[in-house]
């Protein structure tokens, strides 16, 4: 019978599943927490908003006796205390039921689930050219004569600093009124997409342009930049094989922050462009103070942010296998 020897690394792996198991754990604790943080505090904001909710559920031209007013009021559990209402919310949140729209009476999960696919193909649309924008701005001008970073550093900035609203404004005027290229509002085909996609995607790509830029200036003043010029390879090879990894990881982290802060965040852009999604919805719900849809697009996104970094951990360990050891 053979012998086999176990090496340093086979002998290490069975004490790495404790220690796997542990980290999972605490994952999921932190998800658990961030999800019931986020759900009580679009609770207590919605309830410190002054006035009386059956009225503005009803509308300031909405005439109804005061025997109507308060039955909607306990039908909707508005006659119990504060504490009551936040315990049963959280109640039934545990069993995984959002509840019904005040106003639309339909379960906000069917309305947020309709809301969403717009939504994520905006999103997703956004970040892809964002960073197209970004990796190309940045690896034109990383560690090129100051003329050309003053250039596409002045561009940057005028991304960041301009209003997505004024932005989606004048592409409209611009490509759909004069130059009648795309449709002015709707989200039907790949045409309705692009303007709201750019609107969204120059302010970030501006933002992404500048971090990647300073990573991969830090990269090419590394040994092994010097080494890998030695070998006489050029600058296009050194930047796109070897400094761009190196720069990558502050790239990645902050992309997935803002992928999550747009699920949210896209309610300008999307009554600009007349677009459905969940901006919308909540924009609307807010309006008219329909709790449970507020809650249930505040624990997308809060469950968006938490799925989001998990993925960001994943990507850090295939961009640097020396964090995963960590």
């Amino acid at each position: 019978m053979t012998a086999f020897r176990i090496g340093p690394a086979a002998a290490a792996l069975p004490s790495r599943g404790p220690a796997l198991l542990r980290a999972a754990l605490r994952r999921l604790a932190g998800a658990v927490a961030v999800l019931f943080g986020a759900a009580t505090l679009a609770f207590t904001a919605l309830r410190l908003i002054p006035g009386d909710p059956v009225s503005v559920l009803l509308g300031p031209s909405t005439t109804t006796s005061p025997e109507v007013r308060d039955e909607i009021r306990r039908q909707l559990g508005f006659d119990r205390p504060v504490l009551a209402q936040y315990l049963h919310f959280l109640g039934r949140l545990l069993h995984g039921d959002l509840g019904q729209s005040y106003q639309l009476q339909r379960p906000v999960a069917d309305l947020v689930a309709e809301q969403l696919a717009p939504t994520l193909q905006l999103v997703a649309a956004a970040v892809l050219l964002a960073l197209l924008v970004a990796i190309a701005s940045a690896v034109a001008s990383a560690g090129r004569p100051p003329a050309l970073r003053a250039l596409t550093g002045a561009w940057e900035l005028v991304a960041v600093s301009t209003p997505s609203y004024w932005l989606g404004l004048v592409l409209l005027t611009v490509f759909s009124f004069h130059l009648r290229l795309f449709p002015v509002a709707g989200a039907d085909g790949f045409g309705s997409l692009v303007l709201p996609a750019v609107t969204l995607a120059l302010p970030l790509a501006g933002t992404l342009a500048q971090v990647l830029r300073e990573g991969l200036e830090a990269a090419l003043a590394q040994p092994f930049a010097v080494t890998v010029r030695a070998r006489g390879r050029g600058r296009t090879a050194l930047v796109l094989r070897h400094a761009l990894r190196h720069a990558a990881v502050p790239l990645v982290t902050l992309t997935g922050w803002l992928t999550g802060s747009l699920l949210g965040g896209t309610v300008l852009v999307e009554s600009v462009f007349g677009r459905p999604g969940v901006g919308a919805l909540v924009l609307g719900a807010v309006n008219s103070r329909d709790v449970p849809v507020v809650i249930g697009v505040v624990l997308l996104s809060a469950l968006a942010f938490v799925l989001i970094s998990a993925a960001v951990d994943l990507l850090y360990t295939v961009l640097d296998p020396r964090l995963g050891n960590r």
